[in-house]
């Protein structure tokens, strides 16, 4: 399967935003991209919550929903839709960061809603404080997704640091982990590679990290170099810092090779904490 990461700067206005994923879509379909993973907040990167709240549709219905469906039925490619806002019933100030998967038929086919919450204070000169809990509220569950062949592991960003989750999708038979992200400069060089190749090596699965990069509203800045690892924790395709896309093929009969001549999944241990 060829498999592309679409990398973005995305700003306050939807339209423009979602004009850039149809285009970039676009281009990896016409490169041979199956399957395309956009980036968290795809469709928005705003100026205030308001603007966030204002923006977020109803689950199944609305502008960015549609458009998301249309670009995948156009471009024929299973579309990872980054994540959008969707509304949260009883919580008019807070919405959902929603990861939509959508067919080449344009249907989703499977929804995720991001687990852990960014709540921390980033270490450094500045010491900027992020609530993401103040924003939005946690989902779950964990889910999977069939892509023709393939089981697709669902994540989204600060996800990353949590390898129970990723233990819990590759029970589920993931062979494909996929992680939309928005993650901020100063982490992003710290970890970013890191934790995508920790999380392939240890899985023996493939990983697409599609990240934000440059700045956004509100002084956000992210962190870019996108990128797709193979299951030895191999670079198969890296962004730098400028927004576009990248690909990569990926060999499943390896895969399976590998988990066959290295079972590392199957002599786990400390798989129950119970007591004696």
């Amino acid at each position: 399967m060829r498999v592309a990461a679409i990398q973005m700067n995305s700003g306050p206005d939807v339209v423009a935003n979602l004009q850039r994923v149809r285009e970039l879509t676009t281009q990896a379909a016409d490169a041979g991209a199956r399957l395309v993973v956009l980036p968290e907040n795809v469709a928005l990167m705003p100026s205030s919550q308001a603007s966030r709240v204002q923006a977020a549709e109803a689950e199944g219905s609305g502008p960015i929903q549609q458009t998301l469906a249309d670009i995948a039925r156009n471009a024929g490619v299973w579309l990872v839709g980054g994540t959008i806002p969707l509304r949260v019933n009883g919580d008019p100030n807070r919405v959902a960061p929603a990861l939509l998967v959508f067919d080449p038929a344009g249907q989703v086919i499977a929804r995720y809603d991001k687990i852990h919450l960014f709540d921390v204070e980033v270490p450094g000169e500045s010491k900027r404080q992020y609530r993401e809990s103040d924003d939005f509220v946690a989902g779950g569950p964990v889910r999977c997704v069939q892509v023709d062949d393939v089981c697709v592991g669902l994540s989204i960003c600060y996800d990353l640091r949590f390898p129970e989750l990723y233990r819990q999708l590759v029970e589920q038979g993931a062979q494909l982990l996929v992680a939309p992200s928005a993650f901020t400069a100063q982490t992003g060089r710290a970890h970013w590679d890191l934790l995508l190749r920790a999380r392939a090596v240890e899985n023996l699965a493939f990983v697409i990290g599609a990240n934000q990069t440059g700045v956004h509203p509100r002084g956000h800045q992210t962190w870019g170099h996108s990128k797709i690892i193979d299951p030895w924790g191999r670079t198969l395709a890296a962004a730098e810092t400028m927004p576009g896309f990248v690909l990569a093929d990926l060999d499943l009969e390896q895969q399976r090779q590998t988990r066959t001549r290295f079972p590392v999944l199957s002599h786990r241990r400390l798989i129950h904490n119970e007591n004696p």
